[in-house]
């Protein structure tokens, strides 16, 4: 059994790096000037990473993504607008859930759990149904890995005279996404996905227009972004108690990004990890779910040993005592479990996790031998 912490192959909490866990060593004030100057830091660099400081503003909000993918629905969608989710995996089932759970109308256009979003069928969805306001979308679905074509489908919304909430959460950081780009008016990440900070903040990317004009449209206090954007631009300060040891390690993970290259070099990192990962699976014989096109380099999912001796939990437990932590699959159909990718991981890590999940299925007596 391995003395060290386990890797994390996770899409999130992620395995950190020392200089991310020690920024929280430090004990913050939360009303403390020191302290409100490194929200502001961070929140003007997490703006710049959708080349938005002219029209965006960055609203964080305590607690994991999803508290913030409600947030952004609950504030930015109107009381009378209707949001369209596209969905292809678990995460856009929660976002049309919780969209229907705060009473908002929401309709849903499913694609299933292996193909990625089709423009043409979001096109003909929302020619078809004039009262449809906004349109929800993951851009990187990680209870499959699908990597939807983002910029394809924000082309289609604009068209439409449609307004677009993108849910980034594993995506921010890594994969391309630009304000000058592309159109949309909100973007939702978390600090512990692609940033490789530690859980604990979510934040909204909101176009400041159409945050001016969202007074009044939330469901919650606590979940209020425009109540907490405007309480920060008067204050400096967050309205309720901050997460102050997870926006330090924040920074600090920011400031290792940009030292590493920034996005390109992130991107290129976890790319590396991904081709290595999908090809040591391969060599245990062991296939992945999607197809080679439509695989972000985020998580992959493999489909389960079709042998026997093959359980999840025995796998799980078995490479956690060789230093890895899975992730188990999240499909209703067929059998899988997944495996991150990304994190202060690189080559080595990846070849080791491979090496200790070919061990763990040998030892089950559930090897698949090399494909043929």
């Amino acid at each position: 059994m391995t003395m060290r912490d386990p890797i994390l192959l996770t899409p999130g909490p992620l395995t950190t790096t020392l200089q991310t866990k020690t920024a929280m060593l430090k004990d913050w004030g939360s009303w403390d000037a020191d302290f409100n100057a490194v929200t502001a830091d961070v929140c003007q660099r997490l703006t710049a990473l959708i080349d938005g400081e002219r029209d965006f503003v960055c609203v964080p909000l305590q607690g994991s993504g999803t508290f913030a993918v409600e947030a952004a629905v609950g504030t930015l969608l109107p009381r009378d607008g209707k949001l369209l989710v596209l969905v292809n995996g678990a995460y856009g089932k929660r976002l049309a859930r919780l969209t229907e759970m705060m009473g908002r109308a929401v309709s849903v256009l499913d694609f299933g759990e292996t193909a990625p979003v089709d423009p043409a069928r979001v096109a003909a969805a929302l020619a078809g149904d004039a009262t449809i306001s906004h349109v929800g979308v993951i851009y990187c679905e990680t209870s499959t890995g699908i990597l939807n074509p983002l910029a394809e489908i924000a082309g289609v919304v604009a068209r439409a005279g449609r307004r677009l909430i993108i849910d980034a959460m594993s995506a921010l950081g890594a994969l391309p996404l630009s304000a000058q780009e592309i159109a949309f008016d909100a973007v939702i990440a978390s600090s512990n996905k692609c940033l490789e900070g530690v859980p604990g903040m979510g934040f909204v990317l909101a176009r400041r227009e159409r945050l001016q004009q969202a007074m009044g449209n939330a469901h919650s206090l606590s979940l209020d972004l425009h109540d907490q954007w405007t309480y920060m631009q008067k204050t400096g300060q967050w309205r309720y108690t901050p997460p102050t040891h997870v926006v330090a390690a924040l920074q600090a993970a920011l400031d290792q990004y940009d030292a590493e290259g920034g996005r390109p070099a992130r991107l290129a990192r976890y790319q590396a990890n991904c081709e290595a990962l999908i090809q040591g699976l391969r060599e245990l014989g062991l296939q992945p779910f999607l197809p080679a096109e439509i695989q972000a380099p985020i998580i992959i999912t493999v489909h389960a040993p079709a042998v026997p001796a093959y359980r999840f939990g025995d796998l799980y437990q078995r490479v956690k005592d060789r230093g890895f932590v899975l992730y188990p699959g999240k499909l209703t159909e067929v059998e899988t479990f997944r495996v991150g990718c990304i994190g202060a991981i690189g080559s080595a890590e990846i070849a080791q996790a491979v090496h200790a999940i070919g061990d763990a299925l040998a030892e089950l007596g559930a090897a698949c031998g090399r494909p043929k």
